[in-house]
């Protein structure tokens, strides 16, 4: 989800230094994965192709923190909105089903 960030802090020697992968667009999600001694964060579209990738070695790793954005900051403007014919249901017991229009120019 847009804004969703992994931090990852790596040993360089003498210091220490802080990388970020951010979900820049929406619709993107930043996934994690440990393999072989790599530690692997990319940044993945909503069809599961890899936007970029930033590597290192699982040794240097010293932390790697997931930050997703918290849900009641999410852009309300970008919310469902709500149905304009919805109705509450209504009891129709002992009531005749209607019937549909015939319409012309339909298939027959």
């Amino acid at each position: 989800m847009k804004g969703d960030r992994v931090e990852i802090v790596v040993d360089a020697g003498d210091s220490t230094r802080t990388y970020e992968v951010v979900a820049s667009r929406a619709g993107r999600r930043v996934e994690t994965a440990v393999r072989r001694g790599v530690v692997e964060v990319s940044e993945v579209t909503r069809t599961g192709a890899v936007v970029r990738t930033a590597r290192f070695m699982a040794t240097r790793v010293l932390a790697l923190v997931e930050q997703p954005v918290p849900r009641d900051e999410v852009d309300p403007s970008r919310e469902a909105p709500e149905s304009k014919g919805a109705r509450e249901p209504r009891d129709t017991r002992g009531t005749q089903p209607q019937k549909e229009p015939q319409g012309r120019g339909g298939t027959p």
